[in-house]
C-alpha cells in the first residue's frame, strides 16, 4: 500500500480549525468552533443527534457559509475556496447516507474519485490507486463490474470510501460510517479505518454516532454539544470519565473489543 510522507507531518496538525462558525442561511450552527487534527493520527467527533458534527466536515469541505479560520498543515487558510478547491488539496469528504451513484458499476463508481486529478493535468492512469482500493477492500474487486445499486449496505460503504481513497487524499472526513449498519460489518469498516490511517498514513476527522467504538481507535476527542466543543482530549482519558461515560458511552462503555484497540 502506499505510504504518504511529509518531513513535519509527525508535529504539525494536517488541519487547524480556529474561531469556526458556519450558517444555515440567517441561522449559527456552529458557534465559534477550534479543533486540530493531527498528522498520522484518527481524531473523532462526538454528540447528541443535532449536535454539529456533520455540519463541521460540511464546513470544513467549503459547502455551507461559514466564517474563522482553517489552517492546512502548509498554513493555507481554506476558509474561502469551494468545495472543488478543497478536494482537489486532498481533503476527502466521504459523507453520511453513501450516495454511491446506482446505476454505474463499482469500478465506474472508484473513477469517480479520481475525477479530481484524473485528467486535470493531462490525462493521467489512476490504476496504482484502483489496485489500492481493491487490496484494502477486496469484495469490492469482486464486485467490479456489478451496479452499486445491488449491494450490500456494507458494501455500498466500502465503495464509498474507496472512492474516497481514489481522491489522493492527504486527509479523509468520515461522516458516521456505520450508520444502519450490522455490528458484524461496523467492526470490519472500523478495522479497514484504522488500517488506512496505520498504513496509508492519512489523518481522519470521524464523525460517529457510536461513540464507544470511535473512541476506541481513535487518539482524540472532541465532544460537541449545540454547535459547540464543551469538551476534548485523549481518547484514552475521556472514555474513562464518568461524564462522559453517563453522557455518551453507556452501560456498554468498557466492554472490551480487542479487534480495535489501538
Amino acid at each position: 500500500m502506499r505510504k504518504l510522507s511529509l518531513l513535519t507531518w509527525e508535529r504539525m496538525p494536517m488541519i487547524s480549525i480556529q474561531n469556526l462558525h458556519a450558517y444555515y442561511g440567517p441561522i449559527e450552527v456552529l458557534k465559534g468552533i477550534d479543533v486540530e487534527v493531527p498528522q498520522g493520527e484518527i481524531t473523532c467527533l462526538i454528540g447528541n443527534n443535532g449536535a454539529g458534527k456533520s455540519t463541521l466536515l460540511k464546513a470544513i469541505s467549503g459547502m455551507i457559509r461559514r466564517s474563522g479560520s482553517i489552517f492546512t498543515s502548509d498554513q493555507t487558510n481554506i476558509i474561502n475556496k469551494r468545495p472543488t478547491e478543497i478536494a482537489r488539496m486532498g481533503i476527502v469528504h466521504v459523507p453520511e447516507g453513501r450516495h454511491v451513484f446506482p446505476g454505474l458499476t463499482v469500478e465506474e463508481n472508484l473513477a469517480a474519485g479520481a475525477i479530481n486529478w484524473h485528467g486535470f493535468f493531462g490525462r493521467q492512469s489512476y490504476q496504482n490507486e484502483l489496485e489500492e482500493v481493491y487490496e484494502l477492500f477486496p469484495r469490492l474487486k469482486e464486485r467490479r463490474k456489478q451496479l452499486s445499486w445491488s449491494l450490500s449496505g456494507g458494501e455500498q460503504q466500502m465503495l464509498a470510501m474507496g472512492r474516497g481513497i481514489m481522491g489522493r487524499p492527504n486527509m479523509l472526513l468520515l461522516d458516521e460510517p456505520s450508520m444502519g449498519l450490522a455490528p458484524v460489518v461496523v467492526t470490519e469498516l472500523f478495522e479497514k479505518i484504522v488500517e488506512i490511517n496505520k498504513q496509508m498514513k492519512i489523518p481522519i476527522l470521524l464523525v460517529e454516532q457510536n461513540a464507544r467504538l470511535a473512541m476506541r481507535i481513535c487518539q482524540n476527542t472532541y465532544v460537541m454539544d449545540q454547535g459547540q466543543i464543551v469538551t476534548s482530549g485523549k481518547s484514552v482519558d475521556l472514555r474513562d470519565d464518568p461524564k462522559i461515560v453517563q453522557a455518551y458511552l453507556g452501560k456498554l462503555a468498557m466492554r472490551k473489543i480487542t479487534a480495535l484497540d489501538i
